[in-house]
């Protein structure tokens, strides 16, 4: 046989086994991590799930990894084979707060994780109890004034960007605010409907609809402009408190080492699902702004955010541990 033929049958059989290897790494069930309990990470999760089975034809489900403010799923991810059959939804805390204030920090967000998309971007805000008497961030600062033993907020983990919000909250109107960190943001809403706490910041996706259903009540919310989903909800900025501004995303990521067309393969999947005109209003009902970025946009993103909340959490002295 001559040699061109040769080449030619070992470049064939290479591509034969290359692609066969693609179908193997893609296929079989996918577990999508999530690492708190319950709230709008675990809903959209389920979402992104339920339209990945659907649209591709893939075997994706939803595993919860609560504890530790949101470090044991990033460890399970860090620990998992990178053969795209891990894959886990970080919200902003993970990988970019979690490393600058907590000492026992086993990961690093840029070494360890494959950034893969960012799903959705989202402002923060602050609830009371349906019978608490503020109905304005200043009826608030009013009332932890007048009742410094029981002004509380819960939150669904230590350090994370709803407690710096917490923190601005408290330095700017000069109150004591205590925080009370949850294992989620799910079981925080709940004991703020119950009235077992009288606030809390979250994300809007985790307060938008027991507000909606009058369990709770927002009075602000963080971003630059009112919700479209909110009309009713002013910005802290509209109530005279401009400089009480935080806002956060949430992305998905693979273990380090995933091969590239891997990464590119659920970048598209999960991109070409947010930005459908369905998901953008679904995410919407949710509290989130659609994005669905690429590999290499999230991975600048993430750098920057890194960048810039690194001098603003060595300023404010917090360490968590």
């Amino acid at each position: 046989m001559r040699l061109t033929n040769v080449l030619k049958v070992l470049t064939l059989v290479s591509g034969i086994w290359l692609a066969a290897l693609s179908r193997a790494e893609e296929g079989g069930p996918i577990r999508l991590l999530v690492p708190f309990e319950g709230g709008s990470a675990t809903g959209l999760a389920l979402y992104l799930a339920e339209r990945a089975n659907a649209d591709y034809g893939d075997h994706v489900y939803v595993e919860e990894k609560p504890g530790a403010s949101g470090r044991i799923g990033a460890m399970v991810l860090k620990k998992a084979a990178p053969d795209g059959k891990t894959l886990a939804l970080l919200p902003f805390v993970v990988p970019v707060l979690a490393p600058l204030i907590f000492k026992d920090v086993r990961y690093d967000p840029v070494r360890d994780f494959t950034p893969i998309s960012q799903i959705a971007a989202y402002p923060l805000a602050l609830a009371v109890s349906k019978d608490h008497p503020a109905t304005s961030v200043a009826g608030f600062g009013a009332w932890a004034k007048d009742h410094p033993t029981q002004a509380f907020y819960g939150m669904g983990s230590t350090g994370s960007l709803a407690q710096f919000l917490g923190v601005m909250i408290a330095r700017e109107m000069r109150i004591k605010l205590q925080p009370i960190s949850y294992k989620g943001a799910g079981p925080m809403t709940i004991d703020l409907a119950a009235g077992h706490i009288p606030a809390g910041i979250s994300s809007i996706s985790d307060l938008i609809e027991m507000h909606r259903a009058q369990r709770i009540r927002v009075i602000a919310v963080s971003g630059t402009r009112r919700l479209a989903q909110l009309p009713d909800v002013p910005t802290f900025a509209e109530q005279g408190y401009p400089s009480i501004q935080a806002a956060g995303w949430i992305g998905i990521f693979a273990p380090a080492g995933t091969p590239r067309h891997v990464v590119d393969r659920w970048s598209t999947v999960f991109g070409t699902i947010v930005r459908s005109p369905q998901s953008t209003a679904k995410l919407a009902e949710m509290g989130f702004e659609s994005t669905g970025t690429t590999s290499d946009e999230f991975a600048a993103t993430l750098a920057a955010d890194i960048a810039r909340w690194a001098p603003i959490v060595k300023a404010s002295g917090y360490h968590a541990d």
